[in-house]
């Protein structure tokens, strides 16, 4: 089981969110309050703004300070596919002597 970082030592298995989206939107603050409504949501931000939501398999809605971005860096750093070595760009070949 592998564990996501969503801020402030908080952690979520990876296996288990099924979305992550802007926080900023009318149809996610909707989301947000049905969540809060039926109980499901949970809310890790600590007082500070929430930027991102992370929408799980259990339809719970888990509200983080970290930007969505930034969460979808760290869940592709953690893919066992994911290599620094493909996305760097190949090195230029120097002059070729003419002899």
């Amino acid at each position: 089981m592998k564990l996501l970082n969503i801020g402030f030592g908080n952690t979520v298995s990876i296996e288990r969110i099924i979305a992550v989206i802007n926080a900023g939107s009318s149809p996610s603050r909707k989301l947000k309050e049905l969540a809060k409504q039926e109980g499901k949501l949970i809310d890790v931000t600590e007082g500070r703004r929430t930027r991102s939501m992370l929408v799980m398999d259990s339809n719970h809605l888990i509200l983080s300070s970290v930007q969505p971005d930034t969460i979808g860096q760290r869940l592709a750093a953690l893919e066992v596919e994911y290599h620094l070595s493909e996305y760097q760009q190949p090195q230029k070949q120097g002059k070729q002597d003419k002899s």
